[in-house]
């Protein structure tokens, strides 16, 4: 399994029923190879650097979450035909930002 990141840009009016839908496509693609979704960071509604499909807000979402190699292809051809996602983006975690991550979360930082 690796660690992923993804990033979806929705339409501004979103709410959480169309955030919940594309979080569970991501869900439904990952799952049948044992993948699972670790955290749904909601960042909301933000103003783009430009105009996308004739828009020019969006409501972002970052999902972070385990998944075998061979589903990123089908997880990107499952969002790009999603009609809720204006965007999306999926990269693969490197090692080093996870150490990075779980060492600023750890219990023994916090006490530091």
């Amino acid at each position: 399994m690796r660690e992923y990141e993804g990033m979806l840009i929705l339409p501004a009016e979103a709410d959480e029923a169309l955030v919940s839908t594309a979080v569970d496509r991501i869900a439904k693609t990952i799952a049948p190879t044992g993948g699972k979704v670790d955290t749904i960071d909601r960042w909301g509604r933000r103003r783009f650097a430009y105009e996308i499909a004739r828009q020019h807000e969006g409501y972002y979402v970052v999902v972070r979450f385990q998944a075998e190699p061979s589903v990123q292809a089908e997880l990107d051809h499952t969002l790009k035909l999603a009609d809720e996602v204006i965007r999306h983006k999926v990269l693969l975690l490197p090692d080093k930002a996870l150490e990075k991550t779980k060492a600023t979360t750890s219990p023994a930082s916090a006490e530091a």
